[in-house]
Order: C-alpha cells, then structure tokens, then sequence
C-alpha cells in the first residue's frame, strides 16, 4: 500500500451521529461503524419537509434500521430517540452513548429542520422549530459531549452548517440564520477545545437528499449520482478522525469538491479624525475594494488595526 494510504479507522472510538436515521446522516454512521467506530444512531423519526413540518412521519423509527444494517455488517450501534432540542433529549442521547460504550470520541451535529417562505411570513411557527432544532440542538447534545471529551482530553466535533447561511439563500431567513449561527459556535468552541484536545469543525454539504434538480440543473440520475452523499461522508469521516487536527475551519463539500470557507477582511482604509459621513463617503471605494484579502483564523479578528497608533 502506498505511503499515507493506510485506511483510516475508528476502532475503540465512540461516535454520536444525530439525525442518523436518513440521508446525510445514516451515511455518515456506517462509515463510522464500518471502519470500527461503535455509533449511537439518533433520529427523532419525524417527517421530512422544507415548508410547513407537515407530512406522515416514518412507521418505524429509520434509526432501528440503520442499527440494523450496522449489526448485520458486523459493526456495534444502538438507537437513540430523543429529541435534541431539549437540553433533557441531548443529555439523554450521550448518555446512551457512555451506557452502552463508555465514552464519546466523535459528535456530529447533523439533525435539524428546514422551513421555506417569504420573509414577511416567514413567522415564529417558521424559525421556532429551525431555531430549536439547529441551533439549541448543537448546544443540547455538545455541552454533555463536551463534558466527556473534557475528562478523557479527546474529541472530535463536526457541525453541519450550510450554502444558505454562507451564501444567502432567498425565503430561508431563518434556515440561513442558523447555519450562519453554527460557524461562529465552531470557531467559538475550537478555541475553548483547544487546551484539551477538542477539534471543532464545520461542513457545508451539497448532496442530493431530496427529489429534484439541484438550482437550474433539472434533476436526473446523472445529478443525484455527481452529488452523492458518499463524496460529503468521506470528508466529514477525516474531519473527525484522530490523524485530522485543523479546528475551528468551515469547509463547503459537494460533488467530489472540498473548500475552505474563510472570514477575510481587506485592506480597508483609515481616515482622518474626526470621522464624517462625507470623509466616509470619500473612503468607501477602499473600504469596498476587491482585496487584497487577510484570512483571520478562528480566534483573531481585525482589532490589530482598529487600534493602530493607540497610544494606551
């Protein structure tokens, strides 16, 4: 085997894998647990939709299924039902975790809804439930893995954000909102991680989880098999393996494609003292030029230059 090809395993780790049941999620737990990972499958087992949250959910909860194709492969998993947005449903789903295996390795965030509408209707029965399930369902299941990671000075987080809250998405306000919330919870907690051995990453995946086209690109087997949820899980695997330890980085995944998603500033401009609205005015084409562009790493910011000749 060539050097640095040696496959990438999980053996003696623990993963919690939310939203397992279906799609991105599922993919993701039996890569896991095929290359050795014992994985907790949660999935609240409720109906998938973009609009209004109406729909039949499943009959049978799709965790116990994915449980079982694990099982049946010769891999460890157990199912967990509870509902991460409540600080009691994320306590419980890493509590299966230690029960049943001892520890928590790896956490990947992945459950969460999807609402769509104009913005002027785009109500609290819209961003309630986007809100619950995105961002105090990152919050509801890490604080307690953070806690085990805490103790055994290890761990592995990856957060789902999204296209939509890095670029912008029209009638998802509240969608965009919360995955635009979750890369700043990254880069906050990669640098609380840091000290113990905690790497805190997001992705921002393009897959076909849906019936449909993808924008203007019509829907065809063609598509759903260029944007396979195979290509985002082999990301996602690195980024919660052991050899892996960038933190508090974004990445927008798709199709065979990986880029890192950076926070930049320009060059700027400076004006003399006092500030007017008119001296702005006279320096708003640099402040709005093109570059040229400094990334600031998770943890730094443009203060350094705000207080240039601050004298203290």
């Amino acid at each position: 085997m060539p050097e640095g090809s040696e496959e990438l395993r999980w053996d003696g780790r623990v993963a919690v894998v939310t939203g397992a049941g279906r799609n991105l999620g599922r993919e993701y737990a039996l890569l896991l647990a095929a290359r050795g990972a014992k994985v907790v499958v949660n999935d609240l087992g409720v109906a998938i939709s973009d609009t209004d949250g109406s729909g039949d959910a499943p009959a049978d909860n799709p965790a116990y299924a994915v449980v079982g194709e694990i099982r049946a492969a010769g891999g460890e998993a157990v199912a967990s039902t509870d509902d991460v947005t409540s600080v009691a449903g994320g306590e419980a789903i890493v509590q299966r975790a230690l029960d049943e295996f001892g520890r928590v390795d790896v956490l990947i965030n992945n459950a969460g809804v999807v609402r769509q509408a104009p913005f002027e209707d785009y109500g609290p029965e819209l961003t309630g439930p986007v809100f619950a399930s995105q961002l105090d369902g990152h919050f509801n299941v890490s604080r307690p893995a953070w806690r085990a990671m805490q103790r055994q000075g290890y761990g592995r987080i990856l957060n789902l954000s999204s296209g939509a809250g890095l670029w912008g998405v029209p009638q998802m306000a509240g969608y965009s909102t919360a995955k635009m919330g979750i890369v700043g919870l990254t880069r906050a907690l990669a640098q609380e991680g840091a000290p113990h051995g905690i790497t805190v990453n997001a992705i921002a995946p393009n897959a076909k989880t849906r019936p449909g086209g993808f924008g203007p690109i019509p829907a065809s087997p063609r598509l759903h098999a260029w944007l396979s949820l195979d290509v985002v899980a082999a990301v996602a695997g690195w980024l919660v393996h052991e050899e892996c330890t960038v933190t508090g980085e974004c990445f927008t995944v798709g199709g065979g494609y990986v880029g890192r998603v950076m926070v930049a500033v320009n060059d700027g401009w400076r004006g003399e003292r006092p500030l007017t609205p008119e001296s702005v005015r006279a320096g708003w084409d640099r402040v709005m030029a093109d570059g040229p562009w400094t990334p600031l790493p998770a943890g730094t910011g443009d203060i350094g230059r705000m207080l240039e000749g601050f004298g203290g």
